[in-house]
């Protein structure tokens, strides 16, 4: 395996269709994955937290980052073919083995927002010895809610019918951000929405779709949450649709390997809106693991931790340099 320290796209063909996974850092380091919700993408749901400096330094110098996309939701994609099955949650987790394969690595560390969590929180049950810990952003974990429910049945036929129309994208607005974000008739549009909306506008429907049916029909993880030996972070805003949710999850798994972090004036976005809020507890989390470095420009010596350069470069996140930086490799896993 090539170690590379800039972005590179690789479009891997597992058994169960092809996904697109930006790798950024080097390959000897510790593995980090991510994996967002609903209709988002490695951009609009985790360069907030990327962009911040102690973030930077705490995640891109200290691990190799492998943003998994779920199927259809990376830039560029095409519209899935009807012909290809519909997916189950249990399929996207089995995904991620396919793509730890190919990559060839071994225990990782988990980092995902809401629907995104839920199918990490799933792969950690069903290949628990393949996972470090987990990061959780406003998780989901049981059944849906009735009104989680309906909403999702209401999306889902506007993708269908309308397809990414703006009651669609108003919806899935709520769902990620605040009021103080999502702004109103007298407050406008904060710069993080807008930038969320204009990704919502490239968005093939029946991708996102297949996504929302995927998770809509979820089973509840709540009975093997018990069992989930890893450590957990979890990370949910006051204001968050999922705030009882991820509350009941802490409930349900084992105070002595999870904490929560509540944080105010904030939705389900945790890393888009407050980021800052997140770095200490990600800090004292990882010191566990021997994957905490204090400060950004370290002059101690080199420990396999250690960056291969004195800073980093989270400017390489923003879109517009993607089509500099990122470096299309279509891999295909071999069949069994």
């Amino acid at each position: 395996m090539v170690f590379r320290s800039e972005m590179v796209e690789h479009l891997i063909c597992t058994g169960r269709g092809p996904v697109s996974v930006i790798v950024y850092g080097e390959q000897d380091k510790p593995a980090l994955i991510t994996y967002p919700d609903i209709a988002l993408n490695y951009v609009t749901c985790f360069q907030g937290l990327f962009f911040c400096p102690e973030a930077s330094s705490l995640l891109l110098h200290n691990f190799c980052v492998y943003h998994i996309s779920p199927p259809g939701h990376e830039f560029g994609a095409a519209a899935i073919s009807h012909d290809q099955p519909v997916l189950s949650v249990d399929d996207l987790a089995d995904q991620i083995l396919e793509i730890l394969n190919y990559f060839g690595l071994g225990r990782v560390m988990c980092m995902g927002a809401l629907a995104g969590a839920y199918i990490l929180t799933l792969f950690a049950m069903k290949y628990r010895e393949h996972v470090l810990g987990l990061i959780l952003i406003s998780p989901l974990c049981g059944h849906p809610s009735w009104s989680e429910w309906f909403g999702n049945k209401v999306m889902s036929h506007l993708l269908h019918y309308h397809g990414m129309c703006n009651l669609l994208k108003e919806g899935l607005l709520k769902r990620y951000f605040s009021k103080e974000v999502r702004g109103d008739a007298h407050v406008p549009e904060s710069d993080i929405a807008q930038a969320c909306i204009t990704l919502l506008n490239g968005r093939k429907s029946t991708n996102v779709l297949r996504y929302l049916q995927a998770i809509n029909r979820r089973h509840d993880l709540t009975k093997r949450l018990k069992n989930l030996s890893c450590r957990t972070l979890i990370f949910v805003g006051e204001h968050s649709p999922f705030y009882e949710e991820a509350l009941h999850m802490k409930s349900k798994l084992d105070k002595t390997y999870c904490t929560l972090v509540e944080v105010q004036a904030c939705g389900s976005m945790v890393t888009a809106e407050q980021p800052y809020a997140m770095v200490v507890p990600m800090e004292n989390f990882l010191k566990g693991y021997g994957l905490y470095r204090p400060y950004l420009f370290s002059t101690s010596p080199r420990s396999p931790l250690s960056p291969s350069c004195s800073c980093s470069c989270p400017e390489l996140l923003y879109p517009e340099k993607m089509g500099l930086k990122l470096k299309p490799i279509r891999t295909k896993l071999a069949s069994k």
